[in-house]
């Protein structure tokens, strides 16, 4: 069984389509088949089902593909490994956020680690921050920024807190409580509200500040980015609560201080066994430069 085979079936595995597989490994399609019927031959097991409209994964190759991921990524990693002890970072990096990250530019970071280390290939993506803790744990993430309620500690990994901040209230510039400068929970348990999924850190910020102040709200619509929070507030759907380091990022709403608004913290958090080469290196451009330290233990609420 060699690795090339196995880079064939995740790429067929993930584009459903020979053609499209084979392009993307930079192969010829035959030469990619062939491979994979020579692999299927090893096993004694076919991987795919083929019909002249779809490719699918049998009960075997759905059984097959994690372990062939981890090899590949092992693999990955190793080489990472050798090129970091001889000064050179290469290999992949995983970063993962949250939609409201305020604390760090992302996009500035990564255009300082880009220019310091080109042979790393980055990829993003955007998640609610516990199940980013999974996938930092599980390996799928290098480095990830998260945003917690002050009663809620990343564990299960290293961590590192940026920053506090508190919510703000967001509603449209024609909305009755656009006038205001100030107001509070009370006032605003009687609108419409806009926010993040149900049991998501991020919704329990607000949620938890309701409940401890005695109040209940009405959460008209559940949304999985800020981005679009913000425009349905603008469309005057309802109002909600964001972080005020995130707000200025917005146009079209108006921003309101809460006096008893909730605080949240954004924290970047690593695996707990260390950081690979490529995310220590971006620990070290975020002024992050102690891997081996921070908390370790589940995401808990406390």
């Amino acid at each position: 069984m060699e690795l090339q085979q196995l880079r064939y079936v995740v790429a067929v595995a993930e584009t459903s389509n020979f053609t499209r597989a084979a392009e993307r490994c930079l192969v010829v399609q035959s030469a990619l088949s062939h491979q994979i019927a020579r692999l299927e031959r090893e096993l004694g097991a076919r991987l795919f089902e083929r019909t002249s409209r779809r490719v699918r994964l049998t009960p075997a190759g759905t059984a097959f593909l994690p372990a062939a991921r981890q090899c590949l990524d092992a693999a990955e990693r190793a080489a990472a490994e050798a090129a970091a002890a001889v000064g050179e970072v290469r290999g992949r990096l995983a970063v993962g956020l949250i939609s409201t990250v305020a604390a760090v530019d992302i996009p500035a970071a990564l255009r300082a680690f880009r220019e310091r280390y080109p042979h790393v290939r980055v990829g993003l993506r955007v998640r609610a921050s516990e199940e980013l803790v999974e996938q930092v744990e599980q390996g799928a993430v290098d480095v990830a920024f998260l945003g917690l309620p002050t009663s809620v500690r990343p564990r299960g990994v290293h961590a590192h807190e940026l920053a506090r901040d508190r919510l703000v209230a967001v509603v449209a510039p024609d909305h009755p409580l656009a006038g205001e400068q100030v107001v509070d929970l009370r006032r605003l348990a009687g609108e419409v509200f806009v926010d993040l999924p149900a049991r998501t850190a991020g919704r329990a910020e607000s949620d938890d500040a309701f409940s401890a102040a005695g109040l209940t709200r009405d959460v008209a619509f559940e949304v999985t980015t800020a981005f679009l929070i913000a425009r349905l507030v603008e469309q005057g759907l309802g109002i909600a609560m964001l972080p005020s380091a995130y707000v200025p990022q917005l146009t079209g709403v108006t921003t309101i201080e809460v006096v008893d608004a909730p605080t949240r913290v954004e924290h970047v958090v690593w695996s707990r066994d260390g950081a690979t080469p490529a995310a220590a290196a971006f620990l070290a451009v975020l002024g992050v430069d102690d891997p081996g330290g921070g908390s370790a233990g589940a995401t808990s609420r406390t």
